[in-house]
């Protein structure tokens, strides 16, 4: 569980510089979209295992919390739960379903019209119809003109802050590096982890939905 949630931290943070690449520099993100997108060993090696990892970790999620449900079928007589641990450590798998159940309109908006677009039309071009440049930066501002589909991505990055605050201190307790001397450190990098590339996130789809709108 530990592991698959580091690995999915890195990958965070990757897929977190590439999109804002599309803020600072729209040439050099439609350059990065089509070598991360054509590249064989990130389209067929890569991203099978990134799709095992999130299908690894919410699947382990639902299995340990099942495990700790029925290793006491009765509860206390009294237990401070809100004394003794933090709201997201308590319902890590409520905001991990949640940020699962974005992942799905997230696949539906790029994942899967590119895979149509590559494999199925056989088009590796990464251009559009009667135009020169490669449609990357275009096909992502179109994505953020709907107001309802910018308020699903803000709140889905506020679930997985949420996710995030706890989730990266207890992987790196999980796999032993979390001890008296690193836990200040790692708690501190694991809350500015936490808030900043959610954040980060937010502020993309903002960045592209104003701008859209002009």
């Amino acid at each position: 569980m530990a592991l698959s949630g580091l690995f999915l931290l890195i990958f965070l943070l990757q897929h977190f510089v590439i999109n804002f690449l599309s803020v600072i520099s729209p040439d050099t993100f439609n350059e990065v979209s089509h070598f991360m997108g054509t590249n064989p060993f990130i389209q067929f090696l890569m991203q099978p295992v990134l799709m095992f990892g999130v299908i690894l970790h919410l699947g382990m999620g639902i299995v340990i919390e099942l495990q700790n449900r029925n290793a006491r079928p009765i509860k206390y007589a009294f237990n401070n739960a809100k004394a003794n641990s933090s709201w997201m450590s308590r319902n890590m798998i409520i905001t991990g379903i949640m940020v699962m159940l974005f992942l799905g309109l997230h696949f539906y908006d790029f994942w899967v019209p590119e895979i149509k677009t590559k494999f199925i039309d056989g088009d590796m071009s990464g251009k559009l119809a009667g135009e020169s440049g490669f449609r990357y930066f275009t096909e992502l501002q179109h994505k953020f003109v709907d107001p309802a589909r910018i308020g699903i991505y803000c709140l889905a990055f506020i679930f997985l802050a949420l996710h995030l605050l706890h989730g990266f201190q207890s992987s790196f307790q999980s796999v032993g590096f979390k001890n008296r001397k690193f836990a200040p450190t790692i708690q501190l990098l694991g809350n500015i982890y936490a808030v900043m590339i959610p954040l980060g996130f937010i502020f993309i789809a903002l960045f592209h939905f104003i701008n859209s709108s002009h």
